[in-house]
């Protein structure tokens, strides 16, 4: 299945030497986005991130270290109540990396302790952050079942359905 229009993966080159590694994660002349704040996530094992959507940023995603399963949701054609929702998940480790654009809900399980930098096109305000609930059936991402109940903040416990949710901003 292909990712969603926008969506971008990639991966950071690591250059090992006997002294250790250097890793270039990001180069303004080779993107278009506007980026204005880098952040830095450290998840636990079982930590279930999501589902976050914003509809005036896009987000940079690098995993610098661990492993997650990153599942995204594009919710666009909802927005525009042109068709469904299309869901894009995959396996990241260290060095992999994804662009999500606006409109593309996301979030992540972490299967191991596991840092992700994340760069935003948006100074973070409260305004623009948006979600649904991360098991909402109407989307059924298929999240690993090994591993739920996840651990969750209370923001993402008790997220509302994506129905519930396009309602507010219709």
């Amino acid at each position: 299945m292909p990712a969603p229009p926008g969506v971008a993966y990639g991966s950071v080159v690591q250059r090992p030497d006997p002294r250790g590694s250097f890793r270039e994660v990001w180069r303004k002349s080779e993107r278009d986005e506007p980026f204005v704040q880098l952040n830095l996530s450290v998840s636990a094992p079982r930590v279930l991130r999501g589902m976050h959507l914003h509809l005036r940023q896009i987000d940079h995603w690098i995993v610098v270290r661990g492993r997650l399963f990153c599942a995204l949701v594009d919710v666009r054609p909802l927005l525009r109540a042109d068709g469904r929702p299309a869901v894009d998940t995959r396996e990241l480790r260290a060095n992999d990396t994804v662009t999500v654009p606006c409109g593309v809900a996301h979030g992540f399980l972490a299967f191991e302790e596991t840092e992700l930098l994340y760069l935003v096109t948006n100074e973070y305000d409260g305004t623009d952050e948006l979600g649904f609930a991360w098991d909402d059936p109407a989307v059924a991402v298929p999240w690993p079942s090994e591993w739920v109940p996840p651990l969750l903040s209370d923001r993402d416990r008790h997220n509302a359905s994506l129905e519930e949710l396009l309602a507010r901003l219709r």
